[in-house]
């Protein structure tokens, strides 16, 4: 579990497919403290780390979690210089300052515009008409693993704005209209939705 409150920007520095895919990312965290098998979440992807070294991790991807996120640009999976939102899992006692965030993204959405309001950035999203009906006005959603309140929501687009703090710290600074987000619904919506279904 995480909470969408990103502690380092990471660095794609090398990938490669053999039969999945395998990166290495660079990082800030203190590796020595984070074992083998522990879970990072990579611009919101829960991945587990596989290998380990100073200032570096390594990851295997499924074809899954390529066919399900934004790891493509282009024909190219995760290209080397890629910023990655990170976050290291939660640990019991830690303050849960964003939402409840599994690390299972559902989709993808498109960055339709950003504009600035005052200090702040709007950024306007079109989702997937499958997951627009799990977003709701002051629900939280996580994009690119960043835990994120949703201002409003006209059919399947929703808009957000993105404070200076969490620019600075995050790869938001580099987000523009028409890049492919990470989207993960808030876990509650997904449960009261399923329940739905089931009454009818």
């Amino acid at each position: 579990m995480f909470t969408g409150i990103i502690t380092d920007i990471g660095e794609v520095l090398h990938s490669e497919m053999r039969g999945d895919l395998h990166a290495r990312v660079g990082t800030g965290y203190d590796m020595s403290g984070v074992d083998i098998g522990a879970s990072i979440a990579c611009d919101g992807i829960c991945l587990t780390v596989v290998e380990k070294g100073e200032g570096w991790f390594e990851v295997d991807i499924s074809a899954e979690s390529i066919a399900k996120t934004n790891i493509m640009a282009g024909n190219i999976a995760w290209p080397v210089g890629r910023k990655l939102n990170l976050e290291r899992a939660l640990r019991l006692g830690d303050e849960l300052g964003g939402h409840i965030v599994s690390g299972h993204v559902d989709g993808v959405a498109r960055v339709v515009s950003a504009l600035d309001e005052g200090d702040s950035t709007r950024f306007v999203f079109e989702a997937p008409e499958a997951l627009a009906r799990f977003i709701a006005p002051k629900g939280s959603v996580a994009l690119n693993g960043t835990s994120l309140t949703v201002n409003d929501v006209e059919g399947c687009q929703f808009g957000v704005n993105i404070i200076p703090h969490t620019k600075a710290h995050t790869t938001w600074q580099g987000v523009r209209p028409g890049d492919m987000i990470n989207l993960e619904i808030d876990t509650l919506a997904r449960y009261v939705a399923r329940l739905k279904d089931f009454e009818a």
